[in-house]
């Protein structure tokens, strides 16, 4: 019985395909160098006695259907969970993020040739913040993202900025 069950396990694993050979959704193919990477990453706003260290990896989720990224700050300090796909309707990348400070943003993200440039609405109490648009570009060996944050006055302010190289090791973790 033991090892019958252990024979299943072994197909089952060895037979489940990688990121690479996967399906996804057409629209979401510019994902596949980075999925299944994890990265790490220091915020430029870091200092020595206050570091802000992130960690994110990208997954292929619903059959392909959709993206999701994972990502925390400093061990577990803030969090966060994202889904990417494609919305025909809008004919473009939407998404949905979700955070451990229990605000969500809802976004528009447009991907080419690994070079992004993304815009959500913040709902829920983000300490005044109501919208983010961010940019940035990827490649297996690197990732690059910088944001501004829109303030309850219109008012646009630099927000944070990373690069990010993969760091097999490191963990996403959550409290």
């Amino acid at each position: 019985m033991k090892q019958t069950l252990q024979l299943a396990l072994l197909l089952l694993f060895s037979t489940s395909l990688s990121a690479n050979e996967a399906t996804l959704h057409p629209k979401l193919e510019p994902f596949r160098p980075i999925l299944g990477i994890t990265y790490s990453g220091e915020f430029a706003q870091s200092t020595p006695d206050k570091p802000v260290i992130d960690v994110v990896r990208n997954e292929r989720i619903l059959n392909g259907q959709a993206i999701r990224s994972v990502h925390s700050l400093n061990n577990g300090a803030y969090g966060g969970e994202t889904i990417y796909r494609w919305d025909e309707e809008k004919q473009r990348i939407v998404y949905h993020y979700f955070t451990t400070q229990g605000f969500m943003t809802t976004g528009t993200f447009k991907l080419q040739d690994g070079v992004f440039t993304a815009f959500e609405e913040v709902t829920g109490a983000a300490n005044g913040i109501v919208a983010v648009r961010s940019s940035g570009s990827f490649t297996p060996e690197k990732m690059t993202v910088k944001s501004e944050y829109q303030s309850e006055d219109g008012s646009w302010t630099p927000g944070h900025t990373a690069t990010y190289t993969p760091t097999p090791e490191a963990e996403i973790v959550f409290k």
